[in-house]
């Protein structure tokens, strides 16, 4: 036997009940009392992030990376050499390298004063907010023959 579907035409829907979860108010007595630490108790000596004057000088920072070029954008905060030996630090970048060649606005110059972004490039891929810091060149490593 095939049962037969009436259709109700125009009769409003019901609305279904539902049993509601407890609420968090009633569960409140239940939780255990937060204990209020004292913040001087609480603080540590965080250790200074300041660079002694026997490590590198800050050059500048990495504002972008061009990785089919393998190019650099540097802010400058002092002036930069062709030839200046450099460090690139971040988080997951260390290395060194030679300054080789240096472009403002496509064009190669021998020399960038600080303040500028220059275009510089690199060996390995750099990062956003990389340091670059300068390195003196040991003169007593460099032996000539």
């Amino acid at each position: 036997m095939k049962r037969k579907v009436s259709k109700k035409k125009n009769q409003p829907k019901t609305k279904r009940i539902t049993k509601k979860h407890p609420t968090k108010s009633s569960t409140k007595s239940a939780k255990k009392p937060k204990i209020k630490s004292n913040k001087k108790q609480a603080k540590k000596a965080k250790p200074s992030n300041k660079r002694s004057k026997k490590s590198a000088e800050v050059i500048g920072v990495v504002t972008h990376y061009f990785p089919k070029v393998d190019a650099a954008v540097i802010k400058l905060k002092r002036t930069l050499s062709i030839g200046d030996l450099l460090e690139f630090k971040g988080k997951t970048t260390a290395f060194k390298q030679e300054v080789h060649s240096i472009q403002i606005d496509h064009k190669p110059v021998q020399q960038a004063a600080k303040g500028m972004e220059v275009g510089l490039g690199v060996i390995q891929r750099v990062r956003n907010h990389d340091l670059v810091l300068a390195v003196k060149k040991d003169l007593s490593a460099q032996s000539t023959s």
